[in-house]
């Protein structure tokens, strides 16, 4: 579309309506917008004129969004989110080589940060910005680019673009497994083993209940212990305290560099683990489209 004069409505009924939709009340629009309510009023009734349907209905002095309002506030607060964000981003004179990665702390302290020289011999001139966070993304309050969090986390309105699997399955130390002595252990000792806990609120982790249940197992518990940081809780593990649920994506290094082993085959497979997503309907600038690039390329399924 070449030229919006005949389809877009008077830019300047915009705002008014959007402050009067947000927060459902000529009134305060007013109050906010620094206008008369009889000036919001007219500015909302040239926009119904203008599209030729009712956005408020007026009862005993309030006002309630019809059903197209609605439709047409979401639609306006899309539109203004995106001028705000790509301003933000101007005013702040981001270079367009840096791109703000959230990462919950696990992924970020154990996947994410060894694999950034990889990513860097791929795009030389990308610049990533890794922020780490214990919360879902609901509670980022500056503007990312991309982030990563697990599947069914609170990520309010933004985007989700594609999911990661994972696999889970028991690790320990070596030394600890050597406490063991020559005799092999089977997947049914867990039951009266230590095991180490990672607590969230919400618990939207998998719990040692719900793994072992997968294979018909109870866990004893007496012998538990619990962490509320999963990086702890590795630490723990590795120093011998038990054994731990470890996530393949976040415990490949440590067993690779033999801190940590697996002393079963048996795993889960999440297919759905984790969710990358970018900000609400902000477009996705080159740099950030080169990093969605190498974590599909490296390690989509």
């Amino acid at each position: 579309m070449d030229n919006f004069k005949r389809s877009l409505p008077p830019l300047s009924s915009l705002v008014p309506f959007e402050a009067a939709a947000r927060l459902e009340s000529f009134s305060k629009a007013s109050e906010e917008l620094n206008l008369t309510q009889a000036a919001i009023s007219k500015q909302v009734r040239s926009l119904e004129e203008f599209l030729g349907v009712a956005l408020f209905t007026r009862r005993n002095r309030a006002v309630f969004l019809t059903a197209a309002g609605v439709e047409f506030r979401d639609a306006v607060r899309t539109a203004f989110l995106g001028i705000a964000s790509q301003a933000e981003d101007l005013k702040k004179g981001r270079e367009s080589s840096e791109v703000v990665l959230v990462a919950q702390l696990c992924e970020a302290f154990y996947w994410l940060t060894p694999n950034i020289p990889a990513l860097h011999r791929k795009y030389p001139d990308l610049e990533v910005r890794l922020n780490a966070s214990t919360q879902p993304i609901t509670a980022t309050a500056e503007k990312f680019d991309i982030a990563i969090q697990t599947s069914g986390r609170a990520s309010g309105d933004h985007t989700r673009l594609f999911t990661l699997s994972d696999d889970i399955y028991p690790v320990c130390s070596p030394r600890y497994l050597a406490s063991f002595g020559s005799t092999p252990l089977v997947l049914a000792d867990l039951a009266n083993l230590p095991l180490l806990h990672h607590v969230a609120v919400p618990q939207d982790w998998s719990t040692w209940n719900d793994w072992l249940l997968e294979f018909g197992i109870k866990a004893g518990g007496s012998k538990d212990k619990f962490f509320d940081s999963y990086p702890v809780m590795m630490q723990a593990c590795v120093e011998g305290f038990g054994f731990a649920l470890g996530w393949r994506r976040t415990t490949e290094k440590m067993l690779a560099s033999g801190d940590l082993v697996r002393p079963f085959a048996e795993s889960t497979h999440l297919p759905e683990a984790l969710s990358v997503y970018k900000w609400r309907d902000a477009n996705l600038r080159p740099a950030a489209r080169q990093l969605l690039d190498w974590l599909k390329s490296s390690f989509g399924d």
